[in-house]
């Protein structure tokens, strides 16, 4: 099941109970709840008080907000309207907490691989945190009330992000969507509702949040996702005996590492056939690893933050392919 799941991440809506939800605040009650979240965690006497950077959105070039989602530390959602909106962001970008976004609090916690007690654990911790200094709107009945009925109950959406190359391939993603909907789970791309996957990236999360507790929903999460894991690689085996799969596995290789021009599609697809190969075993100088660190890094607002300057679509392809070249 090794390099098949990439992370995990759980993520918490709250609500303030004295304060309307964010789509009702005024552009000053998102400030005064803005610097309540930031108190709570920077005045506590936790060890996290000095681990997190405190962002306002109106502060960041769009560029850097895009970066910002396609790194999956916020929603696309979160950055569509930046006023009174902020970010606190630990040191090792592990830990983030969204301010007014659909709920007053977002908090999200992502971790490599398969983890998803150890990320819930986490999470909860800074929920308690949370908790101890500001007031949840809470009903003995609905649990934790959140602006979308649907996140009403625990405010609880676990995911893990899965590489499913040879499912894809193999046509079978349709197929087991309808599946897993019956079973309180959706797969998505890997930026959530509405996105399509791209390098055979699919985030497997929990739809239902009411009468389910935390520990019953990551439970059953993770036994879908060992069991989609599974099944990938026992498609990988099929595909990769194929002379056709493995010539294409080569030919992605060899274009990442000769072309001085390529688009983010196309990276991707040639990346995840790279994976693949590494994963069979029939690439042995390159690291999943690596390539988890490119798939994030090509992203188009990414280069250009990381370049320090604005770039061009085709002023980005040729960055592109600089970087996977020197990465692999």
């Amino acid at each position: 099941m090794s390099g098949i799941i990439i992370s995990t991440r759980v993520r918490l809506a709250r609500n303030l109970k004295d304060y309307p939800f964010p789509c009702r605040l005024s552009e000053q009650g998102r400030h005064k709840v803005n610097d309540k979240v930031r108190a709570a965690i920077t005045q506590s006497n936790s060890v996290l008080q000095n681990d997190f950077e405190y962002i306002e959105l109106e502060k960041l070039t769009p560029t850097e907000s895009v970066s910002l989602v396609e790194k999956r530390l916020v929603s696309p959602e979160f950055i569509s309207d930046t006023s009174g909106r902020a970010l606190l962001l630990s040191s090792d970008r592990s830990l983030s907490i969204m301010i007014n976004e659909e709920d007053h609090i977002r908090l999200q916690v992502i971790k490599k691989g398969l983890a998803l007690e150890e990320v819930y654990e986490t999470a909860d911790r800074l929920d308690t945190l949370l908790d101890e200094n500001l007031e949840f709107a809470f009903d003995e009945k609905l649990g934790y009330l959140t602006q979308c009925p649907t996140n009403l109950g625990t405010g609880m959406r676990a995911s893990v992000m899965l590489h499913l190359p040879a499912l894809e391939k193999s046509r079978a993603i349709s197929r087991i969507a309808g599946s897993l909907s019956k079973l309180g789970l959706t797969i998505r791309g890997a930026h959530g509702e509405g996105t399509e996957p791209k390098g055979a990236l699919y985030q497997l999360s929990n739809q239902v949040t009411l009468g389910i507790s935390e520990k019953a929903a990551i439970e059953n999460l993770k036994n879908i996702a060992l069991q989609l894991a599974s099944q990938e690689e026992q498609a990988r085996e099929r595909l990769c005996a194929g002379i056709d799969v493995r010539d294409a596995v080569s030919r992605s290789l060899g274009i990442l590492r000769s072309a001085l021009v390529i688009s983010h599609d196309e990276a991707l697809k040639l990346l995840s056939n790279v994976r693949m190969g590494v994963l069979s075993g029939q690439i042995t100088d390159v690291s999943t690893d690596a390539i988890d660190e490119l798939m994030t890094e090509i992203e188009p607002a990414t280069l250009s933050v990381s370049a320090g300057k604005s770039l061009s679509a085709h002023d980005r392809d040729i960055e592109r392919a600089k970087l996977i070249k020197s990465k692999l």
